[in-house]
């Protein structure tokens, strides 16, 4: 794999049959690229990683919020340099798909290695996890980028291109469903310690993240050809910042991630000291990430619907607008729910009803980004797909991150805080777990997403692409 310092100028199609469209196979093939990104990798970061850090890791709040901050400094530089990158590569395999065949089995590995928790002090610690942390970053970007910027290059058909994004909700909710429902189970069949738990199950999941982003790499195809002409320019980065609807679209990205970012970091915490651990119905045992899973069914359903609801509402941003809507009205209703193990299947109701609008609208964000890309094409006269592209993934990393780390800190200025024992490991402190704590969990994962979701209303009916 190698890479050129030409731009990329506008795609030209290969030659394909008249007719002969794209095949089932590949839709299933691109769908398993965030099956592994998305469906298992970020699924586990988003949800368990916060909990992780500061309750089997053993890192502090202060120190887990401020990990996941430097991450996001951190991306904000490489995501659109790997977009870059990426957009300048060629190899016998293309343009993108060389980033999923040779990244897949580091991306697995690295994956493992951070939820191993080593046995090391303090500080030793620390180095393990911002070290993991990071590499990991690095090798979701140097992944997740190429990935999305393939639905640029498989197909110049919108309706095509709306499926692809659609197949790819639907891979990632399916198996953030199987990742979420499995975990605790899986859990208990290892057994051990919560430490040992966390360590085998890593290598589980980093080998399914392995093998589902080899099989995106080998089983898409590339049809259109980037023609490369003028030598690289920074002005491909400033014309970003010129370009409106890449501006508000990344917003939208952002706050769809906050929104997201915000209940799955809190819903370890909401379990734990809320409704008091598990809670077990008719032999189901539900704990944070089973209750999740409610969502990751009802969004993969409506992944699939999202194409079907555009064409009623007549346009994409419509579509997001009201989806959006959805997602405000029953966040705020989950906030008046009895904090309450008791009113566990109305919570459950709540997450099924506010997921129907993450369904709706998460497949049409990908497929505006690939709007935006032609947008910039005609505007500027070269193709940034990549760059477009890795925005998308800087905004998912940001929006998800940036909540995880403001969740430790609301936490902690709510009155949560740790113990440190002799050995210099560190828990929280069961007495800090206060009636204000709970009160802020709850908010977190209801009032906090309800501000969010309002504001991708307001940024969107100001987005100026009326596709």
């Amino acid at each position: 794999m190698k890479t050129t310092n030409e731009s990329v100028k506008l795609t030209t199609p290969l030659p394909r049959r008249e007719g002969s469209g794209v095949s089932l196979l590949e839709k299933i093939g691109y769908a398993l690229g965030d099956a592994a990104a998305g469906g298992i990798t970020w699924k586990i970061m988003s949800i368990a990683f916060p909990l992780f850090f500061t309750n089997v890791f053993g890192l502090t709040f202060a120190d887990a919020a401020t990990l996941m901050l430097i991450a996001r400094m951190f991306d904000v530089v490489t995501d659109p340099l790997m977009g870059s990158l990426a957009d300048r590569t060629q190899s016998r395999f293309g343009t993108y798909r060389p980033w999923l065949i040779y990244g897949a089995i580091p991306f697995g590995l690295i994956f493992a290695l951070l939820l191993y928790t080593p046995d090391f002090g303090p500080v030793g610690k620390r180095i393990w996890a911002y070290s993991l942390y990071l590499l990991m970053m690095a090798m979701y970007t140097a992944v997740n980028v190429p990935y999305g910027s393939l639905l640029g290059v498989m197909t110049d058909d919108d309706n095509e291109k709306n499926q692809f994004s659609s197949f790819r909700m639907v891979g990632a909710y399916a198996m953030g469903f199987i990742t979420l429902l499995s975990f605790p189970y899986l859990q208990k069949a290892v057994g051990g310690t919560e430490q040992h738990q966390y360590a085998v199950l890593g290598i589980f999941f980093g080998v399914l993240a392995a093998a589902g982003t080899l099989a995106c790499g080998l089983m898409t195809k590339e049809r259109l050809k980037p023609v490369r002409a003028e030598k690289f320019s920074f002005k491909q980065f400033a014309d970003l910042f010129r370009n409106k609807p890449w501006i508000y679209l990344t917003l939208i990205g952002i706050c769809t991630n906050f929104f997201n970012g915000f209940r799955y970091a809190v819903a370890g915490y909401m379990f734990e000291y809320c409704l008091h651990g598990d809670v077990t119905m008719s032999g189901l045992i539900i704990n944070y990430t089973v209750f999740m899973t409610f969502g990751e069914l009802t969004c993969m359903i409506f992944g699939g619907v999202s194409p079907w609801f555009t064409k009623k509402m007549g346009s994409k941003r419509k579509a997001f607008m009201v989806a959006a809507a959805i997602c405000l009205a029953f966040s705020v209703g989950f906030f008046f729910i009895p904090m309450d193990p008791a009113y566990i299947w109305v919570m459950i109701a709540l997450v099924v009803f506010t997921s129907i609008g993450i369904g709706l609208y998460s497949p049409l964000l990908w497929s505006m980004y690939a709007d935006v890309a032609d947008y910039a094409t005609e505007k500027n006269g070269t193709s940034s797909t990549g760059l477009i592209f890795s925005s998308g993934t800087m905004a998912q990393k940001f929006g998800t991150a940036i909540s995880g780390s403001l969740v430790a800190l609301f936490l902690g200025l709510a009155g949560a805080r740790m113990l440190t024992d002799d050995m210099g490991n560190t828990s929280v402190d069961p007495a800090s777990i206060t009636d204000s704590v709970l009160s802020m969990v709850w908010c977190l994962f209801s009032l906090f997403p309800a501000i969010i979701a309002a504001l991708i209303i307001v940024l969107t009916r100001l987005y100026p692409i009326k596709k």
